[in-house]
């Protein structure tokens, strides 16, 4: 087969449209009746601390200001979120809505292109459907990652999944610490139901709309972690420390949901050193400054051309397929979205 030429415009967009997650304090015997719970403020904090970052090489090296550096007070001036000391319980609250037609690019100039794309995707979801896809991303939902810090030494944790279709409510619950971060389980029964919804709605099979509910016991007053806003015009802001809001309720960003939900990517060279990543094209983790799927070897251990990009031009443009569980990481990247055309 001849070589087919890579698009230069070609877009997905994401199919899995999640919101923001808002959050919300009561007492964990009070569960079901969550939906009066109370929304988390965010409030200011002016603190004096003391200085502890390492410092500067013109600074370190020079014995008085060195010392009169290390003297001064650190004054701040942060946001901070934290359960009233009434209540224990933390509950975070967002919507997911799965969406079909992963066959169809939102964009793509080069129709040759795009029909061998939709052939390939399309034989995808017959072959192999987006079954192991789903069962990963319900196991995101019910094992609480989305929570991030929120999640760590809580004594308690469960996720209430809500799905309405039809006039008919399905309701299920998890316990969060019944499932292991590090690697995928053998799905339970609820969890393979959740999982159906998801799958109906990656294949446009049918309408796939799901609430979701975790309540994290943290104890009476404990601080929680919405996400940080990112300043990037430093003199809007006197704050070192700025903490996403909805409508006054303290928040999680969409976006750290959605990369929660899909770390899912156990198919990288070094899965079994790290566990699982969020779906990106060079496997990259921002937090450890490193990227797992690299364009070439790293070094004479690292399996070479793992990347989305080298990927897809095999598999598209030479009709030479990855295996499978590269095939899954390839049709994950095209439900996460993003612009994929070949630069110039």
């Amino acid at each position: 087969m001849a070589k087919l030429a890579i698009a230069s415009v070609l877009a997905f967009e994401r199919k899995l449209a999640n919101s923001d997650a808002l959050m919300y304090s009561g007492r964990w015997e009070e569960i079901e009746n969550h939906s009066r719970w109370t929304p988390i403020a965010i409030q200011q904090k002016d603190v004096r601390g003391t200085i502890s970052n390492r410092m500067k090489a013109n600074i370190a090296n020079d014995p008085a200001k060195l010392n009169a550096e290390i003297e001064k007070a650190n004054l701040q001036r942060v946001d901070v979120a934290a359960l009233p000391f009434e209540d224990d319980t933390l509950k975070v609250s967002f919507t997911l809505r799965v969406l079909g037609d992963l066959h169809i690019p939102s964009a793509c100039n080069s129709p040759e292109y795009q029909r061998a794309l939709e052939n390939t995707i399309k034989g995808y979801a017959e072959n192999q459907t987006f079954a192991e896809l789903a069962q990963r991303y319900a196991e995101n939902i019910a094992n609480g990652r989305f929570l991030w810090r929120n999640r760590v030494g809580a004594e308690e944790i469960k996720v209430q999944v809500t799905h309405k279709q039809d006039d008919q409510i399905t309701t299920w619950e998890f316990d969060s610490y019944d499932f292991n971060l590090r690697k995928f389980s053998e799905p339970s029964e609820d969890l393979q139901a959740l999982a159906r919804v998801i799958e109906n709605g990656l294949s446009g099979e049918s309408y796939a709309f799901v609430t979701v509910n975790a309540f994290i016991k943290l104890g009476d007053g404990q601080e929680v972690f919405p996400s940080q806003e990112l300043i990037l015009d430093k003199g809007k802001s006197d704050k070192s420390k700025v903490l996403y809001q909805v409508g006054n309720v303290a928040a999680l960003h969409s976006q750290k949901v959605g990369n929660a939900l899909r770390t899912i990517d156990t198919w990288h060279p070094k899965a079994d050193e790290v566990g699982p990543i969020a779906v990106e094209p060079y496997g990259s983790v921002t937090s450890r400054g490193v990227a797992y799927r690299q364009p070439k070897p790293a070094d004479k251990n690292t399996p070479a051309k793992m990347d989305f990009y080298n990927l897809l031009d095999d598999w598209i443009g030479k009709d030479q397929a990855p295996d499978v569980e590269q095939q899954h990481y390839v049709m994950a990247m095209f439900i996460r979205g993003g612009v994929f055309g070949k630069a110039d």
